[in-house]
């Protein structure tokens, strides 16, 4: 099976493409802007961990803000 080729793509599969990368952009951004400005305390686990875990797609930085803060402005509004 030959691979698909950006120019094989059309051009609403290409703004699909560019909607979920700047989405995964724009979430892994303001996760590690939400990690750099928390204190150790603030932060469940290891702040290097989470840094990485945030780069994991869109997964990541989902898990960051369900799981890896504490304290101040943490998810409390979830269940």
């Amino acid at each position: 099976m030959r691979r698909r080729r950006w120019a094989d793509l059309s051009r609403r599969q290409q703004t699909a493409v560019f909607v979920a990368a700047a989405v995964q952009l724009s979430l892994a951004a303001t996760a590690w802007a939400d990690l750099a400005r928390r204190t150790p305390a603030e932060v469940n686990g290891s702040r290097t961990t989470w840094a990485a875990v945030i780069a994991v797609n869109v997964v990541g930085p989902l898990a960051w803000f369900r799981l890896g803060r504490r304290g101040r402005g943490a998810a409390r509004w979830l269940p």
